[in-house]
């Protein structure tokens, strides 16, 4: 069993720290539990990740609920379950060049012997009225994740890139129409994604035209103010609704400098989750920009986790030759 005490500087000494609270920090929160290692589970400020943007969850295997909320829950309890220690609160600083690493929250200081990213990825937002207080009600940042919500109604597309072509789509598979609103006359997306959207029925573009505002009644969207960017004309937009596909971005500003990272700042990580500093390793959203589902990010924290408790033995057996 793993001993949690504080060192001699007053730091809080740990064997595992997982950094995020979503579905790739709570599989390796499980997965290290259940390795005796006792580690502890920083938050951040959204508890659930991206499920957090979302009502509804049907499609992770074997969960047969319906409420993202709940499988959430279901996930932390799992993790304390098999001794997982939970804290709502936000890492600040990280010093990845001395070992152990050193972590700074708003509230503690700790050292790790070994360090499990999962902070995610934040869907870039329009940042207009009535989309935060939508979200999960008719505003969504995943196809994949609510399109099936949707069957038989209107929906918007925001964007003009191969992901929102791509989403839209797949949206086509349940919606009886879906358009697509784009700021520009011409789309950003690759050739062959506009001559397949171009040919399905179900697409259409409005051009030239952004959404100011998110409209809807108590319960759920029911329409869309959107303006002409050429003529200034505004109309509202009757809507079941709203999908934004603008970009993600990932959440990994606290680390910029010191781990590896692809041009759009995603984590780097070999087969392995390994990032190039050995003993920190990271799963979920923040390296992963193709899938982004919590089957995906749960399947990627626990090879993290089966990562870092190898990565602690082999730290043991340096310290204890031969025991």
């Amino acid at each position: 069993m793993a001993d949690i005490k504080n060192g001699g500087d007053g730091l809080e000494e740990r064997n595992i720290v997982i950094i995020g609270g979503g579905t790739a920090g709570f599989a390796a929160g499980v997965y290290t539990s259940r390795a005796m290692l006792e580690p502890l589970l920083i938050t951040g400020d959204a508890l659930g990740g991206q499920l957090s943007l979302t009502l509804d969850l049907e499609n992770y295997p074997g969960f047969f609920g319906t409420e993202a909320a709940e499988f959430i829950t279901g996930m932390q309890k799992q993790a304390e379950r098999f001794g997982t220690e939970v804290r709502f609160d936000m890492v600040t600083e990280v010093d990845f060049n001395r070992h152990p690493f050193y972590l700074k929250t708003y509230d503690k200081e700790y050292h790790a012997k070994s360090v499990i990213i999962c902070t995610g990825a934040s869907p870039r937002t329009l940042n207009i009225p009535g989309e935060e207080g939508y979200g999960g009600r008719g505003v969504s940042y995943c196809a994949t994740c609510d399109g099936f919500f949707f069957q038989n109604q209107r929906l918007i597309v925001v964007g003009g890139g191969d992901a929102a072509l791509e989403e839209g789509i797949f949206l086509t598979k349940y919606a009886s129409e879906v358009y697509v609103v784009h700021r520009r006359d011409q789309l950003r997306a690759s050739q062959i994604m506009q001559e397949r959207a171009f040919k399905n029925d179900k697409i259409k573009f409005i051009w030239d035209t952004v959404v100011e505002e998110i409209q809807g009644d108590d319960e759920k969207v029911t329409g869309a103010l959107l303006r002409n960017v050429q003529t200034d004309e505004k109309q509202v937009f009757p809507i079941d609704g709203v999908f934004i596909f603008i970009g993600h971005i990932p959440n990994t500003e606290l680390f910029k400098g010191v781990i590896d990272m692809d041009e759009q700042d995603y984590i780097m990580v070999d087969k392995l989750q390994r990032t190039n500093i050995d003993g920190v390793f990271a799963a979920g959203d923040v390296h992963d920009h193709v899938f982004r589902q919590a089957i995906t990010a749960a399947g990627a924290g626990a090879a993290a986790a089966i990562s870092a408790e190898k990565f602690i033995a082999e730290l043991e057996n340096r310290a204890y030759p031969g025991q």
